[in-house]
């Protein structure tokens, strides 16, 4: 168990400490993100160290004990294997790239039982793979990281994760990782020591706003574009909608209200491109991301992105990224 040791600092806040210190148990597993873990858990140091009390322990645990590597190659010294509990402690599975791969049946089996033992149960990033394939989700709001979002549903077709920043759902917490662990963080801080302390952890950590629960991962389409045209941000939103349809360009203005000459001329002027070209591609980024994060068959990667043809989304697969999807599915990207 680690955490009692608070470092020194100018910064001060006072406050009551509670008689037994909460506890946090992180379980890591390979290939996580690196920068998931670190926004959570020094969120909990700052919080002791502002106070000068221990609020927060928190332990690691690996599957089998031993020492895991991030996404990034550094490799992140473990406390324990998987095991016992305290009764007030919260678990949070720490995934990242390829988690269908890192997610045993062992470390869900283990976050079954923490589950049905009363504890509150978390993953930062991609940890809900391991939540899913426990069977704890079914019926609680929960998110993950943005891109897995789709590989996701390929894998749970019954379970429907929201594209925001994290959820609190009674004993489910999950966030998208990245600086969004510290988002879900802080507001457990807020939750049990008050607005005050808080405030001053997301000082120290350099995070200009408390960001709320609902905040989407990704800028607006307007954002992540550069451009507010309306018209032209609707049609981009109903692309997105629609990646796995077979969209009719000359239809789609019909339903978005705009004719097919406005569609080329809103495209061609804000994004030099054109609409066709637009949403080939949306729908080959996400045969990228399938391939990429599961085992899916090209064939059924290619229906999932609107093409009726394997051949023809192989064709264009190679031309924008220089290799087949069978090549880049083996590890070739």
């Amino acid at each position: 168990m680690t955490g009692p040791v608070i470092p020194k600092g100018i910064a001060r806040v006072e406050i009551d400490a509670p008689e037994t210190p909460e506890t946090i148990v992180f379980v890591l597993l390979h290939n996580l993100s690196m920068l998931a873990f670190t926004s959570a858990i020094e969120a909990l140091r700052i919080a002791n160290q502002l106070t000068g009390k221990t609020l927060y322990r928190w332990t690691t645990m690996s599957e089998d004990g031993k020492s895991v590597r991030c996404s990034n190659g550094i490799e992140i010294g473990i406390d324990c294997a998987l095991g016992e509990t305290p009764i007030n402690s919260r678990i949070f599975i720490c995934s990242g790239v390829q988690p269908d791969l890192s997610t045993s049946a062992k470390v869900a089996d283990w976050t079954r039982k923490q589950w049905r033992l009363g504890r509150t149960v978390g993953a930062l990033c991609t940890g809900a793979y391991t939540l899913a394939r426990a069977g704890i989700l079914a019926g609680h709001k929960f998110t993950l990281h943005w891109e897995n979002i789709a590989p996701f549903r390929e894998h749970f077709p019954d379970l429907t994760p929201v594209e925001q920043l994290y959820t609190i759902d009674n004993r489910v917490m999950t966030c998208g990782g990245g600086a969004a662990a510290t988002d879900l963080f802080l507001k457990l801080i807020y939750e049990t020591h008050g607005p005050v302390l808080s405030q001053a952890v997301l000082n120290m950590c350099l995070h200009s706003v408390q960001r709320s629960e609902t905040d989407r991962q990704q800028s607006s389409t307007s954002a992540s574009i550069g451009v507010r045209n309306e018209k032209l941000v609707r049609i981009i939103a109903h692309f997105e909608e629609h990646l796995e349809d077979h969209v009719n360009l000359d239809i789609a203005t019909e339903e978005l209200g705009v004719s097919r000459r406005q569609m080329e001329r809103l495209f061609r002027h804000h994004l030099n491109t054109t609409p066709k070209k637009y949403l080939q591609d949306l729908r080959l980024q996400r045969g990228r991301i399938l391939l990429a994060e599961t085992d899916m068959p090209v064939v059924d990667v290619a229906a999932a992105c609107g093409y009726d043809s394997a051949a023809y989304f192989s064709k264009r697969f190679r031309e924008a990224f220089g290799m087949s999807p069978h090549k880049f599915s083996a590890g070739g990207g």
